[in-house]
C-alpha cells in the first residue's frame, strides 16, 4: 500500500503542478479574457512625427488609431504606458477639417474629445492631434500639435475586412469585436438581407409595375400603377418600399373618369342619353334633337371622352332665322317677334314717307321653312314735268329720288353777255308739280366809242350796236405810234375792254455811253425820239468799234447800232514749265490793265521778277520768267548694303528716289527708301546694315549651353551646342544655328529624364517608391517589404541609376517554414503489452493554405479514448517561423483519482489565484520603488512588456 500511496502522491502532485501553472499561463497570457479580435499596438522607444508615425503603423499594423467611443479612450488610457511626449493618433486637419485618416470620415461634434481650450492652434500649423496619456489633466484628452513633432505612434489592427460585412453595412470595431451597422433598409447579422413590405397587386382596371433592386416587394423597391383607358388614378401613382418595412403610400385604385353632369336638354328640343359604366362618365353618350321650326346648333351627339370631357357642348334649338330685312329707302318697318327679330314667326308691315308711293305688298311674315312670305315692298317718289334750259342759258338740277322727281331742285343760268329774266330755281313738291316757272336770257350793251386825233376807227357788232361781242379797231398816221389797245370789245360785263387809245410820235431804243466812252445827243420831239441825233468818243487805252454817229427813224429804230470802246490788247502769256500764272483781267485777257502773277511748283525756284503789267499801249511792263528744280545732297550705300535710284529731273533732284538694301542675314535698320524732297532735303539719314537676331535661347531644364557669337549674342551667324546632366539623354540635335532669316536652324532640344523598367510589387509583398522626376525614372528610389508571414530575398531597397538600370533585380516573397511537426510528434512509452502506454502520440491533422508547414498552416491535435491532451490542442504557423507552441502529447486518464483530482485542483486554483494577487502587488510594490529611485526606468524591460495580449500589442 505504501509504494501505491506514494505514487498516488506523487501523481496527484504533478497534475496540481501543471494545472497551476496552466492556470498562472492562461491568467499572464490572457487565453481566457480580453480581445480576440480588434487590437491596439504602439512603437516602443521610439518617437516620431505624425506622418513616419502613420507610415510605420502602416508598414507593421492597419493603420493609426482612429478612435470611435468613449469606451476606447477608457481602455487606452488604462492600458497604455506613459509616455512624457504623450501619443499620435489618427486626427488631422484636411482642408480645414478634422477627418480621421484611417476611414477618411470627418469628426463629428458628438464624437469630440477636446482638451479644455483644445484646438487652440498656437503658432499655426497645428494640424495633427495627440492623445494624453496617463497626463493627470485633461487625462485620455485630445491636443492639437505640430505634424513634426516627435510623439508615440498608436496603431491598430482592424478586425473588419470586406467578407465581415455585406455591401449594405458599415462594419464598425469594437474593443474584442466588431459589429455591422446596417444600412436604413436592411437587416441581420451581416446585414445582408432587406426589410420586406407587403404584396402589391394590379388594380381593378389598372396594373402595376414593380422594380425590385433588393428582393421581391423588398426595401427600395417601387411600384408604378397605371390605369386603362378612362380610369383615373385614385392616390399615388407611385409606391416606394420604406426602410420601415412600410410602403410611403397605400396602393391606388382606378375610378372611372367622370364628365360634368348635363342639363335636361336643349329649350325647343329633346336629349337622349346612354350611360354603358355610369351616369355621365366614360363612352356615355347623348344625342339631341330641335321641335318644328328650329335649327340645332351644335354637335347632334356628344360623347365622354377618356380624359373626363364631353367631346362637345350641350347644343342648343335656336329658331329658323330669316334673311335680315331693312325699311325700303324713304320707308319704315314695324315687326313683331315672338322667337327673335327676323326668326320664324316673325310679321312686318311697311310705309312711306311724304312724297313717296309704295311700290308691292304692305306686309310679309317669315316662315317654318325660314323664308319670308312675300318680298319687301318698295317706295318711289312723286314725278314733275320735264325741264329744258332757257335760249342762251343753261340748267343745273339736283335728283335727290331720280330726274325731275319728288325733291329734285333746279339752278337756271345765263351765259357770258347775257342777264337772268326771272328767279333762277324752282323745286319738284311732293305733289308732282313744279314751284315755280322757268326764266329767260336777254343780251348786256355797252356806251358808244369815237376815234382818236390824228388816227382813225373801225367796228364790228353781231348781236346790235354797242352791244355784247361788238369790236372795234383804231390805228395812226406815219411816225405815230398808238398809245393803248388797237381792238376794244364790249364785254359781258357792259364795259369796253379799255379806253380809247390816242397817237403819240414812235420813240427809239434808249442810248447809253459805251462803258470808257461818252456820248452827245440832239432832240427834235423828245429825248430818243423820231428825229433825235447822238456822237460816240472812247477814253485813253480803248479803241473805238463802229462808228460814231446815229439817228432816230420814223420805224422807231436807230439808223445804227451804238459804237463800243475796246481796252489796247498785249501778246498772249502762258506759265512757265513746272509753274503756274495768275491774272486778274480788268478789260479782258491780256488787254490794258491786266496784272499776272507767276509762281513754281513745289520742288522749283523763280528765275527771274514775280509779276508784269498791260500797258495803255498794249505792250508787257517785263518779260516773263523761268522755273528751276530743287537739288539735294549726293548720298552714298551703307556698309554691307547697297543703294539703287532713280532721277525724274536730275541727279540728287527733287522727286529723286533712292531704294536700299541689306546683304543676306543683314537686316535694314532705318528707311527702305530716300527721297529728295521740295525742301532739298532727303526725307531721312542713310540708312544701315545690322546683323539679324534670333529669338533669345536658355539651357533646357537639366541641361547647358554653350555658344559662339560672330556678330552679337543670338545674331546672324551665332551657334550654340547644348549637353545634359548626368541621368538625362539630349532629345533633338545638339546644335543649332541663327540663320540668315533670323531664325534658328532647328529648334532647341530637351533633356529627357532616362527611365528605368517599370516595377510591380511583388507576390505577396507591396512598394514604396518616390519619383523625383518622373515614375520609375532617373534617382527613382523604390523600398520593398513583404506581407506579415513572408520573407525578402534581396535588398528591400532599389533605386534608378544614371544608364536607366535597377540598381538590382526585382526581389521577390517567400512564404515563412515552419518545422515539419511530423519530426516532432512523441513516441509512446515501452509499457508491458497487457498495460496502455501511459503517453501516446497525439493524431494530427493540417491545414496548408501557403504550402506544406509554412506560414499561416493550421494543425489539430486529439487523443485516442482513455487518453487526454496534454498541451495546445492547435498549432499555427507564425510569421517568424515558429510554432505558436510545444506539440502536445496524450496521456492516459487515472478514474480511480479523477475526483479528487478535481477537488484538489479546485482548491489549488484558489490558492494559485490568491498567490498570483499576491505576486501582482509585489511586482508593483518593487515598480514604484525602482520609479522612486530610477527616472530612468523603462516599462520595456517590465513584466507588462513580457506579456502578450491579443487586444493590445507591443512592438
Amino acid at each position: 500500500m505504501l509504494p501505491w500511496s506514494n505514487y498516488l502522491r506523487q501523481s496527484l502532485y504533478n497534475r496540481l503542478l501543471v494545472i497551476l501553472l496552466m492556470t498562472i499561463y492562461h491568467d499572464l497570457t490572457g487565453e481566457t479574457g480580453g480581445v480576440q479580435a480588434w487590437t491596439y499596438n504602439y512603437s516602443v522607444n521610439q518617437n516620431l512625427d505624425w506622418d513616419s508615425a502613420r507610415q510605420w503603423c502602416r508598414q507593421h499594423y492597419t493603420d493609426m488609431v482612429a478612435i470611435q467611443n468613449q469606451e476606447e479612450i477608457v481602455y487606452l488610457n488604462t492600458m497604455l504606458p506613459r509616455n512624457s511626449q504623450y501619443y499620435w493618433i489618427g486626427l488631422r486637419k484636411v482642408n480645414e477639417m478634422w477627418t480621421w485618416m484611417g476611414t477618411n470620415k470627418t469628426l463629428t461634434k458628438e464624437a469630440e474629445n477636446w482638451a479644455t481650450g483644445e484646438p487652440n492652434n498656437v503658432g499655426d500649423g497645428q494640424d495633427c492631434v495627440e492623445i494624453y496619456i496617463k497626463r493627470g489633466k485633461d487625462e485620455a484628452k485630445w491636443n492639437d500639435e505640430r505634424c513634426t513633432k516627435k510623439k508615440g505612434a498608436l496603431c491598430y489592427t482592424a478586425s473588419c475586412s470586406e467578407h465581415c460585412c455585406s455591401t449594405h453595412a458599415e462594419c464598425l470595431e469594437n474593443i474584442g469585436n466588431y459589429t455591422c451597422q446596417c444600412d436604413p433598409g436592411f437587416k441581420g447579422p451581416r446585414c445582408q438581407e432587406a426589410v420586406a413590405c407587403d404584396t402589391v397587386s394590379d388594380p381593378d382596371q389598372g396594373s402595376v409595375n414593380c422594380d425590385h433592386p433588393h428582393g421581391l416587394f423588398a426595401f427600395n423597391s417601387s411600384c408604378q400603377f397605371h390605369c386603362a383607358q378612362g380610369y383615373q388614378l385614385l392616390g399615388a401613382s407611385q409606391l416606394l418600399c420604406q426602410a420601415t418595412g412600410f410602403w410611403d403610400h397605400p396602393a391606388a385604385q382606378c375610378q372611372v373618369k367622370q364628365c360634368s353632369s348635363l342639363d335636361n336638354g336643349p329649350h325647343r328640343g329633346t336629349m337622349n342619353c346612354s350611360n354603358p359604366i355610369a351616369l355621365h362618365s366614360y363612352n356615355s353618350t347623348c344625342a339631341f334633337s330641335c321641335d318644328l321650326g328650329f335649327d340645332l346648333i351644335g354637335p347632334d351627339r356628344i360623347q365622354c371622352n377618356h380624359t373626363g370631357q364631353w367631346t362637345g357642348n350641350v347644343s342648343t334649338c335656336t329658331a329658323l332665322q330669316c334673311d335680315v330685312l331693312t325699311s325700303p329707302p324713304h320707308g319704315s318697318m314695324n315687326c313683331s317677334d315672338l322667337h327673335g327679330q327676323f326668326h320664324y314667326g316673325s310679321q312686318c308691315l311697311f310705309s312711306c314717307e311724304e312724297g313717296f308711293l309704295l311700290n308691292g305688298l304692305a306686309d310679309t311674315e317669315c316662315t317654318s321653312l325660314g323664308t319670308w312670305s312675300r318680298r319687301a315692298p318698295l317706295c318711289l317718289a312723286q314725278q314733275c314735268d320735264v325741264l329744258t334750259s332757257p335760249p342762251h342759258g343753261s340748267m343745273n338740277c339736283s335728283d335727290l329720288y331720280g330726274q325731275f322727281h319728288y325733291g329734285s331742285q333746279c339752278l337756271f343760268s345765263c351765259e357770258e353777255g347775257f342777264l337772268l329774266n326771272g328767279l333762277a330755281d324752282t323745286e319738284c313738291t311732293s305733289l308732282g308739280t313744279w314751284s315755280r316757272r322757268a326764266p329767260l336770257c336777254l343780251v348786256v350793251r355797252c356806251g358808244p366809242l369815237s376815234p382818236p386825233a390824228m388816227g382813225n376807227m373801225s367796228c364790228v357788232d353781231p348781236l346790235g350796236a354797242s352791244s355784247f361781242t361788238s369790236s372795234c379797231g383804231f390805228s395812226c398816221e406815219e411816225g405815230y405810234l398808238l398809245r393803248g389797245d388797237t381792238n376794244l370789245t364790249c364785254l359781258s360785263t357792259g364795259q369796253w375792254t379799255n379806253h380809247t387809245p390816242a397817237c403819240e410820235p414812235l420813240q427809239c431804243d434808249v442810248l447809253t455811253s459805251p462803258p470808257h466812252g461818252s456820248m452827245n445827243c440832239s432832240d427834235l420831239h423828245g429825248q430818243f425820239h423820231y428825229g433825235s441825233q447822238c456822237l460816240f468818243s472812247c477814253e485813253e487805252g480803248f479803241l473805238l468799234n463802229g462808228l460814231a454817229d446815229t439817228e432816230c427813224t420814223s420805224l422807231g429804230t436807230w439808223s445804227r447800232r451804238a459804237p463800243l470802246c475796246l481796252a489796247q490788247q498785249c501778246d498772249v502769256l502762258t506759265s512757265p514749265p513746272h509753274g503756274s500764272m495768275n491774272c486778274s483781267d480788268l478789260y479782258g485777257q491780256f488787254h490794258y490793265g491786266s496784272q499776272c502773277l507767276f509762281s513754281c511748283e513745289e520742288g522749283f525756284l523763280l528765275n527771274g521778277l514775280a509779276d508784269t503789267e498791260c500797258t495803255s499801249l498794249g505792250t508787257w511792263s517785263r518779260r516773263a520768267p523761268l522755273c528751276l528744280v530743287v537739288r539735294c545732297g549726293p548720298l552714298s550705300p551703307p556698309a554691307m548694303g547697297n543703294m539703287s535710284c532713280v532721277d525724274p529731273l536730275g541727279a540728287s533732284s527733287f522727286t529723286s528716289s533712292c531704294g536700299f538694301s541689306c546683304e543676306e542675314g543683314y537686316l535694314l535698320r532705318g528707311d527702305t527708301n530716300l527721297t529728295c524732297l521740295s525742301t532739298g532735303q532727303w526725307t531721312n539719314h542713310t540708312p544701315a546694315c545690322e546683323p539679324l537676331q534670333c529669338d533669345l535661347l536658355t539651357s533646357p531644364p537639366h541641361g547647358s549651353m554653350n555658344c559662339s557669337d560672330l556678330h552679337g549674342q543670338f545674331h546672324y551667324g551665332s551657334q550654340c551646342l547644348f549637353s545634359c546632366e548626368e541621368g538625362f539623354l539630349l532629345n533633338g540635335l545638339a546644335d543649332t544655328e541663327c540663320t540668315s532669316l533670323g531664325t534658328w536652324s532647328r529648334r532647341a532640344p530637351l533633356c529627357l529624364v532616362r527611365h528605368c523598367p517599370l516595377l510591380v510589387e511583388p507576390w505577396r509583398g507591396w512598394m514604396n517608391c518616390t519619383h523625383p522626376h518622373s515614375p520609375f525614372s532617373y534617382s527613382s528610389h523604390c523600398l520593398l517589404q513583404c506581407n506579415e508571414g513572408f520573407l525578402l530575398t534581396g535588398a528591400p531597397t532599389m533605386h534608378c541609376n544614371a544608364l536607366g538600370v535597377w540598381s538590382q533585380d526585382l526581389p521577390s516573397c517567400q512564404v515563412v517554414q515552419c518545422e515539419n511537426l511530423l519530426h516532432r510528434l512523441p513516441s509512446p512509452l515501452p509499457t508491458p503489452s497487457s498495460t496502455p502506454p501511459p503517453t501516446l502520440g497525439p493524431s494530427m491533422n493540417c491545414s496548408h493554405s501557403l504550402g506544406e508547414f509554412s506560414f499561416s498552416s493550421l494543425c489539430l491535435f486529439t487523443c485516442s479514448k482513455g487518453y487526454y491532451l496534454n498541451g495546445t490542442e492547435e498549432l499555427s504557423c507564425t510569421s517568424e517561423g515558429q510554432w505558436s507552441d510545444l506539440v502536445p502529447s496524450c496521456q492516459r486518464n487515472i478514474t480511480s483519482v479523477q475526483e479528487s483530482s478535481r477537488m484538489l485542483v479546485y482548491a489549488v486554483v484558489g490558492a494559485a489565484s490568491a498567490a498570483g494577487l499576491l505576486l501582482l502587488l509585489g511586482l508593483g510594490m518593487v515598480v514604484a520603488k525602482k520609479l522612486s529611485k530610477k527616472g530612468d526606468f523603462n516599462f520595456a524591460n517590465s513584466l507588462w512588456e513580457e506579456r502578450e495580449n491579443p487586444a493590445f500589442e507591443i512592438s
